[in-house]
């Protein structure tokens, strides 16, 4: 089951393959709302992603014209990768492929990504492998930066002045302010090529073969939403998304893209990846959902605290990919393959963000005081559940 998982390209494919024209439109209407409109990609550009291997797929969100607003129109950007170097290769060698990134290079110079836009790099931690499962110190250590100048930030801060773009690079921090401690931390570069700043990780799984706790805890940036050019934006660290109060705090602070990259695999969470857009609409924001891809194989053997795999063994799991943006009209596009690096592309009108809001009214139907005044007691050691007995 585990092989047929790393061939299985995506449910998209799937689903064309086996339906009907007539059926396959409702499963895609129940599944991803209102029909995204394709953007053009010229042809020299999918001839080299062809070429490459490389998935390109880009869409439109539609917003309603307005009287007093003018559109806001920004194209927003992810990268779906893998590692390019087995996980035993020497750490500079691995570091200097700047996987995903450098291909992603090559469609924004053939124009696929022309006009305004956000790039968000790549998934979690992108430049290395995903080795907190092993709980080895080194040399996984040594893939950790300074987040205000890094190779990785600075490198960053060259392409975003260049192609007039905001970039998010998720990296594995080294603060030598403090004591050289780690963090998980995604950092935020504006279109001038300055760090606009950076936030940290707030939730650390301690599940399975994630054992990121014992290289980092939880990040204490809090909630911070960056004002760029092209529109507020927040990131939402991986696990994060599983934690709704996490993501109220970044619409509470007036985010309106919500960026999630990520790394995990499919036996623990590939079911509810698809569902994860619930957020986009209750916080009327648009959202970025963003996964590695493929396998990832390690020297030496290490264990699983679930007890679920019982033997030792050298493999992660499989990222399933699948990456895909929601709108908070409901509607989202369909994911990027299983099995391929990518690129996916939506262009998006920022004001549906305030359209939805006004629709469905949520932020002014939430009991965020109630909320408040119940999670201060619940907190507290003395709490009693308000439970009701016959």
């Amino acid at each position: 089951a585990a092989m047929a998982a790393f061939h299985f390209e995506s449910l998209e494919k799937c689903l064309e393959n086996h339906l009907p024209a007539e059926q396959l439109s409702e499963v895609r209407r129940l599944l991803y709302g209102a029909e995204t409109r394709r953007l053009e990609i010229p042809k020299g550009t999918v001839e080299v992603a062809s070429e490459r291997k490389f998935e390109l797929q880009g869409y439109g969100f539609e917003a309603a014209s307005e009287e007093l607003r003018q559109p806001r129109v920004v194209r927003v950007g992810l990268i779906q990768n893998t590692i390019v170097l087995p996980t035993d290769a020497p750490v500079a060698e691995q570091v200097s492929k700047e996987p995903g990134i450098v291909e992603a290079v090559i469609f924004i110079r053939t124009g696929f990504i022309a006009g305004d836009h956000l790039l968000r790099c790549l998934p979690g931690e992108s430049a290395m492998p995903f080795a907190f499962c092993t709980r080895e110190k080194l040399p996984w250590t040594e893939f950790a930066e300074s987040a205000e100048d890094g190779p990785t930030t600075k490198f960053c801060q060259e392409l975003a002045k260049k192609h007039n773009m905001v970039v998010v690079s998720p990296i594995l921090e080294r603060d030598d302010v403090h004591g050289g401690v780690l963090w998980n931390t995604a950092v935020v570069v504006s279109n001038s090529g300055r760090v606009l700043g950076k936030t940290r990780k707030n939730h650390i799984p301690r599940v399975g073969d994630f054992n990121e706790a014992t290289y980092y805890v939880e990040g204490n940036s809090g909630h911070r939403v960056f004002q760029t050019q092209f529109g507020k934006i927040a990131i939402n660290i991986c696990y994060g998304r599983h934690h709704p109060l996490n993501w109220l705090l970044y619409g509470l602070n007036g985010a309106e893209i919500i960026f999630n990259p990520s790394a995990t695999v499919g036996q623990l969470s590939e079911t509810l990846y698809p569902i994860d857009n619930w957020a986009a609409m209750s916080l009327s924001s648009e959202t970025i959902m963003i996964m590695k891809v493929n396998n990832e194989h390690f020297k030496n053997e290490f264990t699983s605290g679930d007890g679920k795999k019982v033997k030792a063994h050298h493999d992660f799991g499989y990222f399933y990919g699948s990456s895909y943006i929601a709108a908070p009209d409901g509607s989202r596009t369909p994911g990027l393959s299983r099995t391929q690096e990518g690129l996916l592309v939506a262009e998006m009108n920022l004001n549906l963000c305030r359209q939805v809001s006004d629709q469905w009214g949520f932020k002014m139907t939430g009991r965020y005081k109630m909320y408040a005044e119940e999670l201060a007691k619940a907190v507290r050691d003395d709490f009693k559940p308000n439970i009701i007995k016959e």
